[in-house]
Formats: structure tokens, sequence, C-alpha cells
């Protein structure tokens, strides 16, 4: 090993760096003196000869304020591209907390789906965060190719060792595009219930109703039964109601149907009102269109065309398909569904919006529970029938 490589590990570099061909030049004349002192070492007849005072002769003639110099600067390089480096780092994170806060202010200001914002803004973050990475590993001197190359082998690896999480990343992708369900929509999974409060890179996370966060794995609600409860704005509530054998059905109709008239929540006949909306919307945004053709430019003009007309063409499809699904009609019922061995089993159905179910289902609950009794209706209780045989007896 040379002297130059000595110097040049010392210094924090390869022996085949700029750096090492610079300390060539000034390290000749330290090399002669070196290697006319190790001659003199292992020759028999200069050991002979040799002498303190020779020894000390060649080591003064050294250029030891030139090597001192040389890897003094080389230790304040390293140490400047360490400080660089550092600097580097923190001022990029702080750029990219900036370009995160900015791009969220955006995609709210503008109206982005949630769903779609969170996974947008944690996948933004990780790449960021990787180039940053990768920058400051060059600013200290390593190369970036081995590294990457070293960095994919090991992705490799670590995917063959991670694929459930890749699985939870692609099924991260396909709910974000199949779109089952969105941020705020009240969804069922296994034995998971509650709304979605983000859609992440590998996970859904799920708030409960007692304030339970439930992190449930992409993977599975991409390949898995989701119940989607609020992907329809209306909602069917239903109820159970047992009356004794020997009480009137018909006025025990008339009692629930008359509690349900009178709640306003409880939708009573169809309603257009989201249909129309739909149209009124379609309807400005066409007229927007068209008023906004005559400032604008010629390709402009053309795009918002060509845009309009995918638009209609949308509107057409949708309106074909709402055509052939059947009308769902809120008329409230109530119907004899069992004919059960202690009671006459009447189901009872009736809709309402989503916001309003629960309340829904509570008060008129309650109100069936007190209006019935009050009316010669009656709840039964199970009961048995046992007939005693005198003979047995006997």
């Amino acid at each position: 090993m040379t002297l130059n490589t000595i110097i040049a590990q010392i210094a924090g570099v390869a022996p085949d760096s700029v750096a090492a061909g610079k300390l060539h030049s000034v390290t000749k004349a330290a090399k002669a003196h070196v290697d006319s002192l190790t001659n003199t070492i292992t020759n028999p007849d200069s050991l002979m000869a040799l002498t303190p005072k020779k020894v000390a002769n060649h080591l003064l003639g050294l250029d030891w304020g030139g090597i001192a110099t040389d890897i003094s600067g080389q230790v304040i390089g390293l140490a400047l591209r360490i400080l660089a480096a550092i600097a580097i780092f923190y001022i990029g994170k702080f750029i990219i907390n900036k370009i995160y806060s900015l791009t969220r202010a955006v995609m709210i200001a503008k109206d982005f789906d949630r769903s779609l914002t969170t996974f947008l803004l944690s996948f933004i973050k990780i790449t960021l965060l990787f180039v940053l990475i990768i920058t400051v590993i060059s600013i200290l001197g390593i190369e970036t190719s081995s590294f990457i190359a070293i960095f994919a082998s090991a992705g490799v690896a670590i995917g063959m060792a991670l694929s459930g999480t890749l699985q939870n990343f692609a099924g991260g992708v396909l709910i974000l595009l199949i779109k089952p369900y969105k941020v705020g929509d009240y969804i069922e999974f296994g034995q998971h219930k509650g709304h979605v409060k983000e859609i992440q890179i590998f996970n859904t996370v799920i708030s409960a109703y007692n304030n339970d966060l439930i992190i449930v794995p992409n993977g599975g609600l991409a390949t898995g039964t989701i119940k989607n409860y609020t992907a329809d704005p209306y909602r069917r509530v239903e109820w159970k109601v047992a009356i004794s054998y020997g009480d009137n059905v018909d006025k025990a109709r008339q009692v629930i149907l008359d509690i349900i008239h009178a709640d306003k929540r409880v939708l009573l006949k169809q309603d257009n009102t989201i249909d129309n909306q739909a149209d009124e919307e379609k309807t400005a945004t066409a007229t927007q269109s068209q008023d906004g053709e005559e400032k604008t430019s010629l390709w402009q003009r053309i795009f918002h065309r060509h845009k309009a007309r995918a638009q209609q063409w949308a509107a057409s499809q949708a309106e074909e398909i709402r055509k052939k699904l059947p009308k769902k009609d809120f008329t409230p019922i109530v119907a004899v569904d069992e004919l059960a061995d202690s009671a006459v089993v009447l189901v009872v159905r009736a809709w309402t919006v989503n916001a309003n179910y629960w309340g829904v289902f509570y008060d008129i609950n309650e109100k069936i529970y007190n209006q019935l009794p009050k009316n010669g209706l009656h709840f039964p209780f199970p009961q048995m029938d046992v007939h005693i045989n005198p003979k047995d007896n006997a």
C-alpha cells in the first residue's frame, strides 16, 4: 500500500478519486525518502551502516508541512461536505413540507375528492423524501448509481418479503380508481363498521361510532365484500313488531302508519330532488361553457367543445341507465311478516335520508312501544300451553 493511498484513506476518499491524484505530486518527494529508508532497512549492507542520525535525516527530509496541509485540506473538505449535506437535508425537508401544505391547500380549494387527496399527498411526500435522500448521498461524495442499484436489489428482496404490503398498495390504487367507497362513507367490512376517515397508501382508517380508529389493509378491502350504507342518499328503515294473536292487525297497521306519517323526516312518496339538482347542475355547466366560448381562444373553444360533447354523452348514458333501473317507492308499509309461535310479527318499512336513519329508527321504535298498548294492542311474551291428562295422575 503506497503512501498516497494511506493518506487518501485517512482523508476519507477512495484511492482512485480525484483527491488521490492531487496528492500524488505532493507526496512524490515523501515517497522517495520513504523508499530510500525502506531499501536501507531491507539491504543487509546498508543496515550495517544505518545509524540513528541517518534515520533522523530521512525523516526530517519529508515534507511534513505539505502532508499536514493536504490532510487538513481533505478533512476540511469532508467536513464541509457533511455540513452541506446536513443543511441541504433540513432545507429540503422544509421545502417538502411547504410543497405538501401548498398541494393540500390547492386540492382542498379545488374540491378534490378527499380519498384521492389523502392518497396523493402521502405518495408525493414519500417520493420527495426519497429524492432528497438521494441528493444528500450524492453531496457526501457517494456514487448514487451504485446506491440506486443496491436500493433496487434490496427493493426486490424487500418486495418479495413484503408482498402483502405491495398488495395493500395495489389495493389502495384500485379503491381510488373503482371507488367502492370514499372518505365520509359509512361502510361495513367483516366485523368492522364506521365512517371512512382516510384512505392512505396501504391502509384505510375507519372511525367507529365510539370513536375507535380501525386500521384496515387496502388489500382486503379491494378484494373483499364491503357493505356501503351511504352510497345511495336514501336508506330504508325496518322494524319488526310483534302483537298477540287475536289483536286487530288493521288497527295495528293504522296506528303504526299514523306514527310514521307524523314524523316529517320520513319520506312518503317518490322524491326527485337529487335528480332535479343534477339536471340543474348540468344545465348550469352547459350555460357556463357556452358563455365562456366567446372569450376563449380557438384551441380552448375546440377543447371545451369536445369536453362538452363528452359530458353530454356521459349524461345521456347515465339517463339511459336511470330509466332502466326500478324506481324506489318510498311509501311506508306495514305487513304481516310471520305467524310465530307466540305472536303475529309485523314488518314495518319506511324511507329516510342517510343523516336521519338512526334518529328515525330509535324515535319511531319508542313511539310504537308507547302507542300500541294505548290502542288496545298487546306485546306477547313467549308462552307454552301445558295440558295434563287426568289418566296419567291416576
